[in-house]
């Protein structure tokens, strides 16, 4: 096989993930269409809940998705290396740090660790505020969230991980669903963590993957993806 044909390949199966992911986020129920006001105060037309992933079978296959999207941003560079610990900050980020650190160490045949914060640090037994595999100077950290809006939380992470691991290096970010909306500037929050914090930052999709998908397989009533263009006619960034 040409080295064409394998990067052909490549693409083929990091698009087809992506196709799935849709379908997913659906039957879990975790992408729903309403009227629903968001932290930032706008009326969003859709929401998108991680928090309904709540079985194991679920769960399982999230972690799956996560896998892959870290998979295709090492395979085209964008990921320096393969991360030596997944990172979830509490509450929502545990099982998700959890999850993807099993599901990675079946796609890459290497052991991944994951380790996650305590809200207050612990003042007995191993004490400090990290749970899970401690980070050790040089090892990659790769963060995992579900939905980034305005980076706050990415920030907090970013706080507690330069205190308890100041020796670990920080490999980037990944989310569930990039809704590509403007933050305070013109620049998307995911665009705004990228510069501000300098590592890639991504996703498993984006809102554009998410309204493609539900026109092709029409998943959505016209209605409903009418009101998310209208929406993105306002608040998408550049």
């Amino acid at each position: 096989m040409s080295e064409q044909q394998k990067h052909t390949g490549k693409e083929a199966d990091f698009k087809s993930y992506k196709s799935k992911f849709v379908p997913f986020l659906l039957d879990s129920g975790a992408l729903t269409f309403g009227d629903y006001t968001l932290k930032s105060g706008r009326q969003s037309p859709y929401m998108v809940n991680t928090g309904a992933f709540n079985t194991g079978p679920k769960l399982s296959r999230l972690g799956c998705f996560y896998a892959k999207a870290i998979h295709e941003k090492i395979e085209l560079g964008i990921l320096p290396q393969a991360p030596d610990i997944i990172y979830g900050a509490a509450y929502k980020g545990i099982p998700l740090a959890a999850a993807v650190a099993i599901a990675f160490s079946c796609v890459s045949d290497e052991e991944v660790g994951y380790c996650f914060n305590r809200k207050e640090a612990k003042d007995h037994g191993e004490g400090g505020r990290l749970v899970g595999m401690k980070p050790q100077p040089g090892q990659g950290i790769l963060i995992i969230d579900d939905v980034m809006t305005a980076g706050t939380a990415l920030r907090e992470t970013l706080d507690v991980l330069r205190r308890e691991a100041p020796e670990a290096r920080i490999l980037g970010c990944v989310i569930a669903v990039d809704r590509r909306e403007r933050g305070t500037d013109k620049l998307s929050a995911v665009a705004q963590a990228q510069y501000e914090h300098g590592f890639p930052v991504f996703s498993i999709v984006d809102i554009d993957d998410i309204v493609a998908a539900l026109k092709a397989d029409k998943l959505a009533t016209p209605a409903e993806v009418a009101a998310i263009e209208r929406y993105l006619l306002e608040y998408k960034a550049e």
